[in-house]
């Protein structure tokens, strides 16, 4: 019998006060009940258990023993647990939704490792860039951006996106160079089609965020859409910085308002509550790992 199964022996025996019940607790007889408990003071040269006819009741020396033995094993059962579901074989469908760009650029590599890991499960991923309705659509998981407005969700943080103000040069020598984020209300704005005229950009962060209502010429629901707008000077954008990187290192566009940055992002894995499934649960722990989001 093993030192490890002689420690359990010692901890059922003080909390059900007997070695029979004890016995019957971990299923053991009697006799290897109480010869693990006379080992266990053997090798430690200490009483640790008052034995009388009926009763069994820990000596001080036991009762501190027991008190940091218990957690002690309590870890080891966790650890053990741990180890063994992660070396479990997990299978079956995952639906993903995120919006396109995002995607692409930071999702799709994290799912592909994942998949080579894990070769029995297969992801469908649905790259668009309106809001998801994971029960009416039959999601699985999706990457929001903002505030959520469904309190009943459950989430993790990945962490905040930057957002910068930006034009073609075209644009701005046409229409000159806003200086402020209030200047805005007096240009063309490429902004997000909605039930408003109005689109609202946020600057600042906490009591010191600024709401500015724009509006233009051009207006539409696709992101893609209104950056290629932006490039073509119909007015100035507003994007994440790690979408139109690739433009600014062309020159084809300009970040502007330095100094007056855009509300940063929050951007959270979201799924359903109730029970989740053990390759559910595998891929957002490996995503939450592995990408961090700190301003990109």
């Amino acid at each position: 019998m093993s030192e490890i199964e002689d420690y359990r022996a010692f901890v059922a025996i003080v909390e059900r006060g007997s070695l029979t019940a004890a016995a019957a607790q971990l299923g053991r007889s009697l006799q290897a009940v109480s010869r693990s408990l006379q080992m266990l003071e053997e090798q430690l040269g200490v009483e640790l258990v008052a034995r009388t006819t009926r009763r069994c009741r820990p000596t001080q020396a036991g009762e501190d023993f027991h008190r940091r033995l218990k957690g002690i094993l309590a870890d080891l059962d966790s650890a053990r647990a741990a180890v063994a579901e992660e070396g479990a074989l997990i299978s079956g469908r995952i639906r993903v939704a995120a919006s396109s760009r995002f995607g692409v650029a930071y999702l799709l590599p994290i799912l592909a490792a994942f998949m080579e890991r894990h070769p029995g499960v297969e992801i469908d991923l649905s790259l668009d860039d309106r809001y998801v309705d994971l029960l009416a659509e039959n999601f699985d998981l999706s990457v929001q951006f903002g505030q959520l407005s469904d309190s009943s969700l459950k989430a993790k943080r990945l962490g905040l996106i930057r957002r910068v103000v930006f034009a073609s040069p075209r644009y701005l020598a046409a229409r000159g160079r806003p200086s402020v984020p209030a200047d805005l209300k007096s240009h063309d704005c490429v902004a997000r089609l909605t039930h408003h005229s109005t689109d609202t950009w946020r600057f600042g962060e906490g009591a010191n965020e600024t709401e500015i209502p724009v509006k233009g010429r051009f207006r539409s629901d696709s992101a893609p859409a209104r950056i290629a707008a932006v490039v073509e000077g119909l007015g100035i954008g507003l994007a994440p910085l790690y979408q139109i990187r690739p433009l600014l290192d062309a020159g084809q566009v300009e970040v502007l308002l330095p100094g007056h940055e855009p509300t940063l992002t929050p951007v959270h894995l979201v799924w359903l509550p109730g029970t989740m499934p053990l390759r559910l649960r595998r891929l957002i722990d490996f995503i939450a790992t592995r990408l961090s989001l700190a301003g990109v």
